[in-house]
C-alpha cells in the first residue's frame, strides 16, 4: 500500500461514493476531487466537498495513516492550513490546523481487488510488469495512449534542447548542429561527434562552405583523427596539411582522437565514414535548419540527406586501408533516425516557441510515415507479439518502456490504470 495508490483512488473516484461520512459522523458529498499537485505540498488542489450543509473549496491530503499528518510535520507549516478534508486509509487519530482547528477526516472505502491488482502489477517479475495483460487491453484505448505518450517524448526532449539553444545565445541553427552531429556519431559515437561539434562552431564552417575539401579536414581535424596515425597516404597528409592551416588561423583545438570508437561497428558505420558523410551534408546544405522548417514534404526533407562521402571514401573505410570499392551513401535507415530523433523533435520545439502549430502537426504526421524503429527496446515489445507500423508506434512505446514500465508507474499509465479497474 502506497500514498501513490490512494492518491489514484481519489482522483479517479474509485472509493464508495454512497453514504460518505467524516469520522465524526458527517455526511460528506465529493463533488470534484480536485487537481493532482505534482509539487511540495498539499495532494489536490481545487477540490469541492459538502460536509453536512456547508461547500468547501479548497485542498486535499491523503495519507496512508491519519497520524502520518504529525510524521509530515504537516502541523508546523501554514500550506496545510488550507486543507478542507484528511482522507485516509486507517484513521488513528484527529489532526489539526496551525490555529487549532480541528480538520474533517474520512477513510476511504474501496473494493480490495483494486488494490490486489496493483500489487501484482507492482510485484510483477515480467519484462513489462503487465506482460501477460497488456494485449487484452481495447486496441483503441491503446490508441489514444500512444498519443499521449508520443507528445509526452517529445515535450521531454524539449527541455534538453531548450537548455542548449539558451547555451548558444538561442541560435537555432548553432544548436540544431549540434544535435545532428550527435545523432550521426548514433549510441556509439555520440559522445565524441558532439565534442567535436562544439569544439567546431558553424560559423568558421560556414566560411568555408563552397570548399568540400576545407570542410572535411576542419572535421577530421577537429575530431583528433588526424593526430592518431604516423603514416597512411597523400589525402591523409594533404587533408592534416590543410587543417594544420585552418587551426592555427581560427585558433582551434581538436578533441582526443582516442574517444572514438570502432569495436562491434559495422564498417559502414565507422566514424571516418560518419564524419566524411557529415562534411558532405554541411558542404551540401547551408543554412540547413532553416531549410528543414521551410518544408512540407517528408519525401524532400529525406532528399535532404541524401548525401555520400567524398570520392576517396569509395575505397577506404578508414585512413591508409584500400577496401573494396563501394560508393558510401547516408542509407535510408541512418536518414530516417536522423530525422526521428533529431529532425522531429526540432520541429516540435520550433513550432512550440514561435506558434507555428502546422511544424508540430508535421513532426507527428511525418513519424506516422517513418518506418518503425529497429533497437532493444522494439525487439522486445515484438517478442511479446506488440508490433508496431510506424515510428509513430515505436516513439510511444519506447517512452511506455522506459518511463512508465521500468520505473513501475503503473498508476500513471493508461494500460496500468485500466488493469487495475479490471
Amino acid at each position: 500500500m502506497t500514498e501513490d495508490f490512494l492518491q489514484f483512488i481519489w482522483e479517479q473516484r474509485l472509493f464508495d461514493t454512497e453514504n460518505i461520512k467524516s469520522t465524526d459522523g458527517e455526511r460528506i458529498e465529493v463533488l470534484d476531487p480536485g487537481v493532482r499537485n505534482t509539487d511540495s505540498g498539499p495532494d489536490f488542489f481545487n477540490a469541492k466537498v459538502r460536509i453536512d450543509d456547508t461547500l468547501w473549496v479548497g485542498n486535499i491530503e491523503i495519507h496512508r495513516m491519519a497520524s502520518d499528518w504529525l510524521k509530515h510535520r504537516h502541523q508546523a507549516d501554514y500550506a496545510y492550513d488550507s486543507i478542507i478534508l484528511h482522507v485516509v486509509d486507517s484513521f488513528d487519530q484527529d489532526v489539526f490546523r496551525k490555529s487549532g482547528n480541528k480538520i474533517p477526516a474520512m477513510v476511504l472505502n474501496y473494493s480490495p481487488v483494486l488494490l490486489e491488482n496493483y500489487r501484482s502489477l507492482l510485484n510483477s517479475k515480467a519484462w513489462i510488469p503487465c506482460q501477460s495483460r497488456f494485449l487484452s487491453i481495447d486496441p483503441i484505448v491503446l490508441r489514444i495512449g500512444f498519443n499521449r505518450l508520443l507528445v509526452e517524448r517529445l515535450q521531454e526532449k524539449t527541455g534538453e534542447i531548450m537548455e542548449k539553444l539558451h547555451q548558444n545565445q538561442r541560435n537555432w541553427n548553432e544548436t540544431f548542429y549540434q544535435f545532428l552531429a550527435r545523432n550521426f556519431g548514433f549510441k556509439t559515437n555520440a559522445m565524441p561527434f558532439e565534442l567535436m561539434a562544439k569544439s567546431l562552431p558553424m560559423n568558421i564552417l560556414g566560411k568555408h562552405k563552397d570548399n568540400p575539401f576545407q570542410i572535411e579536414a576542419l572535421l577530421f581535424g577537429q575530431s583528433g583523427l588526424l593526430s592518431e596515425l604516423l603514416w597512411a597516404d597523400d589525402y591523409y597528409f594533404e587533408l592534416r596539411k590543410e587543417y594544420e592551416f585552418l587551426m592555427k588561423k581560427y585558433s582551434l583545438k581538436p578533441i582526443p582522437g582516442h574517444l572514438w570508437k570502432y569495436l562491434r561497428l559495422r564498417p559502414v558505420n565507422f566514424p571516418t565514414i560518419r564524419i566524411a558523410q557529415f562534411a558532405a551534408l554541411i558542404y551540401r546544405s547551408s543554412g540547413l535548419f532553416s531549410k528543414i522548417t521551410e518544408t512540407g514534404s517528408l519525401n524532400e526533407l529525406k532528399g535532404m540527406f541524401n548525401v555520400k562521402a567524398s570520392p576517396y571514401w569509395d575505397t577506404h573505410y578508414k585512413f591508409g586501408l584500400v577496401s573494396r570499392e563501394t560508393s558510401k551513401n547516408l542509407g535510408n535507415s541512418a536518414t530516417e533516425n536522423i530525422i526521428i530523433n533529431t529532425v522531429i523533435p526540432f520541429l516540435f520545439v520550433y513550432g512550440e516557441q514561435n506558434n507555428k502549430h502546422h511544424l508540430k502537426e508535421n513532426a507527428i504526421e511525418w513519424l506516422e510515415h517513418l518506418s518503425p524503429e529497429t533497437n532493444s527496446v522494439i525487439s522486445g515489445w515484438q517478442k511479446l507479439d506488440v508490433r508496431p507500423h510506424s515510428a509513430f508506434d515505436t516513439q510511444a512505446l519506447i517512452q511506455l518502456k522506459t518511463r512508465y514500465c521500468s520505473a513501475r508507474k503503473c498508476l500513471k499509465c493508461h494500460v496500468g490504470n485500466k488493469l487495475i479497474r479490471m
